[in-house]
């Protein structure tokens, strides 16, 4: 199969901060811009601060360039989403080339890390006009970000129900491949509930290979005929020459129906990552390809953006290669620099080792020209080691018996944080099936096994809606949950465990969560509501 395994990343503690406003007068048209410090970590010998600029005039703003006075002992290690450069304590920001204008009422969003704890600017212009003082409620009832690369201004018919508060992003996996045997098909998406759920989806997988970006199935993709009784909107495909067909038509049909939804579509996985050796070569190269590709005149409007699911050639995940530290984020630049402002987003390892995967690339520089960063924080363990021992495929922490150190997400999660990755650009990844073992007679985790359990489709994994009646759950560990029933030891998550896992994810300041994938989900969706729900709504 084309979907990924082995998987894993790191967070850290999130502490509540004071906030610093800074309004301008613009002389361009009525309102003003105002900057807005907020620190949303703080862990006393560093800091996280998101700075928002918000266009409160009635004119776009083409270019900003805020400067700021940051008091003895803070200083910034690292920055995103804006050009900043500094003289002493003084620090000059300044809009990125493929930042667009700033619309009228909209908002951009970017950020730095600070060394020392959080304190606020003690100083600052924007545009060369002096700025006033003041301090800001909570980032709870700050003012709404609309705009920015990764925020596109709201359209104008509102969405069937809105994104989950705060601005967290829940995003699904769509499996091309779910249209055959697994009869899953786009439509699902809307009779279950989950489309008025989540953010984004992602479209997995198109092929990586030459170096360049191609279709993954075809058939599938824009080919395959829908029926009236199939369709999403409950019109059948035409053979009409150059009409759009498949998956692409209804991704396309569910957008109108759900205007909030945002389709990306990801690269490689597991089978295809090894495309990258490559594309890692010539990134430009590949970046042209693959814009090419998404951008297609034939189904343009459908995609709002790309995803690179990085499996890791660089550290040996299907394949190995020596292109090194840098090949992810040179990638990763390309993309960005071809892309613009559509979204540019990426999944990657969710090792937490020392010494492991996510030491193997430079993940918080990519960080900087990603809109966000999914570490796979599943598929720690599984049937793939036949005889066990047996553990749970996504714990959220660690706990006694665990049988490697590092393989469970809030190691993964901090592991990120510390090398500089931006936690609300961080989404905690949870898992719509489990994975087990038969011949096992030991309840608890650490059970020896024979081989992989059954499943529906493959040995070893099923879906959550399966194990849900065929294996329910008896026990808890590490977060999330396992279940004994005769012979067969299965681990994996419930609304309960989902529901823990995201208030996790807002307790660390994340930027919410994704799932593998859509599929694995009830008819009625329990687990995309449970999560929605632990997002905060």
């Amino acid at each position: 199969m084309k979907r990924s395994w082995r998987r894993a990343l790191a967070a850290g503690a999130i502490v509540a901060a004071a906030v610093a406003v800074v309004p301008a007068v613009q002389a361009f048209g009525a309102g003003s811009l105002t900057v807005t410090f907020t620190s949303t970590s703080d862990w006393g010998t560093g800091h996280e601060v998101r700075v928002s600029v918000v266009n409160g005039t009635d004119s776009p703003v083409n270019d900003w360039t805020i400067q700021f006075a940051l008091p003895a002992g803070t200083t910034i290690s690292s920055s995103w989403d804006a050009d900043v450069t500094s003289s002493g304590n003084t620090y000059t920001a300044k809009k990125k080339s493929w930042a667009g204008a700033l619309a009228p009422g909209a908002t951009f969003n970017w950020g730095y890390i600070g060394a020392g704890a959080f304190k606020a600017p003690s100083s600052c212009t924007v545009n060369g006009a002096n700025c006033g003082g003041g301090t800001q409620p909570p980032p709870s009832s700050a003012p709404p970000t609309t705009g920015g690369p990764s925020n596109p201004p709201p359209t104008s018919q509102p969405p069937t129900s809105p994104p989950p508060p705060g601005g967290k992003k829940l995003v699904g996996y769509f499996a091309e491949w779910g249209v055959y045997g697994r009869n899953y098909h786009v439509k699902n998406i809307d009779t279950s509930g989950s489309a008025a759920k989540l953010t984004h989806i992602l479209y997995a997988f198109g092929n990586v290979t030459n170096g360049q970006c191609a279709i993954g199935d075809s058939y599938a993709d824009y080919d395959k005929a829908y029926t009236a009784a199939d369709s999403v909107d409950g019109v059948a495909d035409t053979w009409d020459a150059g009409a759009l067909r498949g998956s692409f038509n209804q991704l396309r049909k569910l957008k109108k129906k759900y205007p909030h939804l945002k389709v990306i579509w990801s690269f490689g996985g597991w089978t295809w990552s090894g495309g990258f050796t490559q594309a890692a070569a010539n990134p430009t190269a590949f970046a042209n390809s693959c814009y090419s590709l998404v951008e297609d005149p034939r189904w343009a409007d459908v995609f709002d953006g790309i995803d690179i699911d990085w499996e890791y050639p660089n550290a040996c995940g299907l394949s190995c290669d020596s292109s090194g530290y840098e090949a992810f984020p040179n990638l990763i630049s390309a993309l960005r620099n071809r892309f613009g402002s559509n979204l540019v987003t990426a999944a990657i390892t969710a090792d937490g080792t020392n010494g492991g995967k996510i030491d193997a690339a430079n993940y918080a520089s990519a960080a900087t020209k990603l809109d966000w960063i999914m570490p796979m924080t599943y598929d720690y363990f599984g049937a793939f080691n036949a005889q066990g021992p047996t553990a749970p495929h996504s714990p959220l922490t660690s706990y006694s018996g665990i049988p490697t150190a590092g393989f469970y997400s809030d190691a993964a999660i901090q592991k990120l944080k510390s090398k500089g990755v931006p936690a609300n650009k961080i989404l905690l990844g949870v898992g719509f099936y489990g994975r087990g073992w038969q011949g096992v007679t030991q309840s608890a985790p650490g059970g020896t096994a024979s081989g992989a359990a059954p499943g529906t489709y493959e040995a070893g994994i099923d879906d959550y809606k399966v194990l849900k009646t065929k294996c329910p759950t008896t026990g808890t560990v590490g977060g999330t949950a396992y279940a004994k029933c005769g012979d067969q030891w299965w681990g994996y998550d419930t609304p309960d465990t989902m529901r823990s896992k995201m208030a996790y994810a807002n307790q660390q300041g994340l930027g919410g969560g994704f799932f593998w994938e859509l599929s694995g989900d009830t008819a009625n969706g329990e687990l995309i509501t449970a999560v929605r729900g632990g997002l905060g709504n």
